[in-house]
């Protein structure tokens, strides 16, 4: 079986390895030796390499070359959250070093240690074998993992001001909506009428406001290398903040088809037998037995959640079709940002809790 690994650094990714090296050695005592870069091949965000020094071994996150909305790559930011988090929710990644000097690599990044595991993506990696009942734990730990990240008392750990829970959908819908305008493309579509039905069906104000990750799926966690049924890293918290539990957990649960309509697609490319192993109202009832919640308003969250996925793919896009990546993934995203949005809009017609 074989861990999540790092390979050649994609053309036009490249780093200034001797500016690099210098200031790693000048800031992160008892590094020696020649430093080796790789690039992680995942994410379509922010930019991930492996950083080694001989045996020592150290990851560091950078925003992606052209990026148009800076505050969705604040390495500050996720290097707050991160620090915060160390001491009370083991899986996520320990920071090492921030800096927002531009004149070492060109700009901002942070250093933070490698977690090793499995990341699950389109198919179990060679060499893990699970039984159904594995599969449903290895489910359902995902969401005991997210709830346990909700649950965490973020004022307590210094994040009072990390995020705004007071009107946060209202924020959401706005924003997401003004950044789609604002990435437009003469290819995308017209995502007028999903922008109203969302600011006309917002949901009350959230009661019990948390510590939202943004984009947990199972391609963002790292399972136990003995014990695939372990949860034992979270990656990725460029968009963590605090804010509505139920928003976060909703777009957990787009990966799983619902029980009740046959051939209903997942919007996540998990392997068959996770797929298989639990329907999206399992879920939420296992959330709902874990927090004591009833979980509501789910078609509006999901719509949302799907909109905002759109969102996310378009201004990835926008890079693309401007030239400012060569990245040849981002050129399918096209069709991919279509069907979402055609999701999204077949939701809001649903007056049920699915």
């Amino acid at each position: 079986m074989q861990i999540d690994k790092p390979g050649e650094i994609r053309e036009g990714e490249g780093l200034p390895a001797k500016a690099l090296e210098r200031f790693l050695k000048d800031n992160i005592p008892g590094l020696s030796g020649d430093m080796k870069i790789r690039q992680y091949p995942g994410g379509h965000s922010n930019l991930t390499y492996l950083i080694s020094f001989g045996n020592r071994e150290m990851v560091m996150r950078r925003p992606p070359f052209g990026a148009k909305v800076t505050s969705a790559h604040d390495m500050g930011r996720e290097y707050r959250i991160l620090s915060a988090l160390s001491g009370v929710f083991p899986c996520a990644p320990r920071p090492i070093l921030h800096t927002e000097d531009a004149s070492v690599i060109g700009c901002p990044f942070f250093i933070m240690k490698r977690l090793k595991g499995v990341v699950i993506r389109g198919e179990i990696p060679e060499g893990m074998a699970l039984s159904p009942e594995q599969a449903e734990k290895m489910c359902k730990n995902l969401i005991k993992t997210q709830y346990a990240l909700h649950l965490i008392d973020y004022q307590g750990i210094g994040l009072k001001d990390f995020g705004k829970p007071l009107g946060y959908m209202r924020r959401q819908v706005e924003g997401w909506s003004n950044r789609y305008e604002g990435s437009k493309t003469p290819d995308a579509p017209d995502c007028s009428d999903i922008m109203a039905w969302l600011a006309r069906h917002l949901p009350p104000e959230c009661a019990r406001p948390g510590i939202v990750h943004g984009d947990f799926k199972f391609d963002n966690v790292l399972v136990g290398e003995n014990d695939p049924t372990e949860i034992v890293g979270v990656l990725d918290w460029e968009m963590a903040t605090i804010g509505d539990p139920m928003a976060d957990l909703a777009y957990t649960l787009l990966s799983w088809p619902e029980k009740k309509v046959p051939g209903t697609t997942a919007f996540a490319a998990l392997p068959p037998i996770l797929r298989d192993a639990v329907c999206r109202e399992e879920m939420v009832e296992y959330y709902e037995n874990l927090s004591g919640r009833r979980v509501e308003h789910l078609p509006f969250y999901f719509s949302f959640n799907l909109f905002r996925l759109g969102v996310i793919l378009q201004q990835i896009y926008y890079r693309f079709y401007h030239g400012i990546t060569n990245d040849a993934r981002f050129g399918a995203f096209k069709d991919t940002i279509i069907f979402l949005m055609q999701a999204a809009k077949a939701g809001m017609d649903t007056s049920d809790r699915f």
